[in-house]
């Protein structure tokens, strides 16, 4: 069995509820008047328990209106929307720069300690270009006497 729905289009859908509304209307004034009091409290009660109906509005017959306070409203929703993960975005961008400046500014004044501590040493620059000066870095110093080495080396 189809249903009633399917065989109707919504124009006569909406003539049958307005049909059926008239002739309840019509029945319910011939109804004695404990009958009406019961209906009329039925009624309160069911429209006080009844749930809030979702109204659907599209954005594009709000934004065309002029004067509307929804539609200034909705862009403004928007732009809090916008704002809400583009400033995360930008906050971390500025963050990253800053780290970036931070760490280039180190490293030049960890390079002009170096720079610092080369020119005001007693030995010359073009020493620590010297393959034999590495050497003897790497070696560690030899001296003559025998007092500063033992100093040195551990004791067994």
């Amino acid at each position: 069995m189809k249903h009633l729905d399917e065989t109707l289009s919504p124009v006569q859908v909406d003539e049958f509820g307005r049909a059926s509304a008239a002739l309840l209307s019509e029945g319910a004034q011939s109804l004695p008047a404990n009958i009406k009091d019961r209906l009329y409290e039925a009624r309160k009660k069911a429209l006080a328990v009844r749930k809030p109906e979702k109204v659907q509005v599209k954005a594009s017959t709000l934004a065309g209106t002029s004067g509307n306070w929804t539609g200034s409203f909705k862009s403004s929703n928007n732009l809090w929307d916008t704002l809400s993960w583009v400033a995360p975005i930008v906050v971390l961008v500025f963050g990253l720069i800053g780290i970036a400046q931070w760490q280039n500014e180190s490293r030049i004044n960890d390079i002009a300690e170096v720079d610092a501590a080369l020119l005001t040493d007693d030995v010359p620059p073009d020493a620590y270009a010297d393959s034999g000066f590495m050497a003897f870095l790497k070696n560690g110093p030899l001296s003559d006497s025998e007092d500063s080495s033992s100093e040195l080396s551990p004791s067994k």
